[in-house]
């Protein structure tokens, strides 16, 4: 059988000490012609303002049903409760139960070491793929994008954190604030051990 589509899986967020893990697939048709989306890449190296213009370009072509995503958001207790890894693993299972692709027509691209649910047997996981697939780096973009948007907005109810400018990673500012402060509920307790009593 023929593929139609091409499906990108990658996760933002696996490392920060607060917020949640942000899980992006996209997918897109097999002759997607991704002039549509420039600049696509790996998360980490696109600037934050172009990785917010390549995300409203995505919205509206998903509008015009040129493509389609999901990110799902897997929670600090839900990451505490079962693992990050097994986190990353119930978001990309959330996405492709929302997205209903057809395995059969579906090429999975995954980075690092993630899979897909196992009815997709056409799937590969490639290391650093956020810098080789556009596809990986599309949904790299996706779940940064997201998962940013969430934690500015969380933001608002810690102000004395600076969630809105390290995004819950373990900077120097963000240590310094739970010594001053203790740990809030978003924070992940299986990764902020040092800080607990």
């Amino acid at each position: 059988m023929k593929f139609t589509h091409i499906a990108g899986v990658d996760e933002a967020g696996r490392g920060p000490l607060a917020g949640p893990v942000a899980v992006g697939v996209a997918v897109v048709p097999q002759d997607f012609d991704w002039d549509l989306l420039p600049g696509v890449g790996d998360s980490k190296k696109v600037s934050p303002k172009n990785r917010e213009a390549i995300f409203r370009i995505a919205i509206n072509l998903k509008k015009e049903g040129i493509l389609t995503f999901c990110v799902a958001l897997a929670s600090n207790t839900t990451i505490d409760r079962i693992s990050i890894n097994q986190a990353v693993a119930l978001g990309i299972e959330r996405c492709f139960k929302k997205l209903s692709l057809n395995p059969e027509t579906t090429i999975v691209k995954l980075d690092g070491l993630l899979h897909a649910p196992p009815e997709y047997k056409n799937q590969e996981t490639i290391i650093k793929g956020d810098a080789k697939e556009k596809i990986i780096g599309l949904a790299s973009i996706l779940a940064k994008v997201t998962r940013d948007a969430h934690m500015v907005r969380i933001a608002r109810d810690y102000p004395a954190y600076g969630f809105e400018i390290h995004k819950g990673y373990g900077t120097e500012n963000h240590r310094n604030a739970i010594k001053n402060h203790g740990l809030t509920k978003i924070h992940r307790r299986s990764f902020c051990r040092a800080f607990l009593d």
